[in-house]
C-alpha cells in the first residue's frame, strides 16, 4: 500500500470553513477518482502550532501505479481549487509513504 500524505496547517479565521469544504468536498472529490481505496483526516495535537491548525489527511492507495494516476490526471485542477479557495491562508507539504507488511 502506498499512503499520500498532505499536511496542511490552515489560518484559524477560515479553520471551520476549510474544515467543512475539506469534509464535504475535497476529500470526497479525490476519493472519486477511484485512486484510492480509503481515507483519512487527523488534527495535530502536540505539540500545537504555533499559528493555526495543522492536518495530516492520508489516502491510501493499492500501489504506486494508482497514485501515479491520481498525480498525472488529477491532483493538478484539485490542489489549484484548494489554492485559490484558501489563497495565503494554508501551507501544505505532501509526503509519500510505503506501507511496510504488518507485524
Amino acid at each position: 500500500m502506498i499512503i499520500y500524505n498532505v499536511t496542511v496547517n490552515i489560518n484559524q479565521e477560515v479553520h471551520q470553513d476549510w474544515l467543512q469544504w475539506m469534509k464535504e468536498t475535497h476529500i470526497p472529490q479525490v476519493m472519486s477518482t477511484g485512486c484510492f481505496v480509503d481515507s483519512r483526516m487527523m488534527r495535530l495535537s502536540d505539540p500545537q502550532p504555533e499559528e493555526g491548525v495543522t492536518y495530516a489527511i492520508q489516502y491510501r492507495a493499492e500501489n504506486m501505479e494508482k497514485y501515479s494516476e491520481y498525480s498525472e490526471n488529477y491532483a493538478p485542477a484539485l490542489q489549484e481549487d484548494h489554492s485559490k479557495r484558501y489563497q495565503n491562508q494554508f501551507v501544505a507539504f505532501r509526503t509519500i509513504l510505503e506501507q511496510e507488511q504488518e507485524f
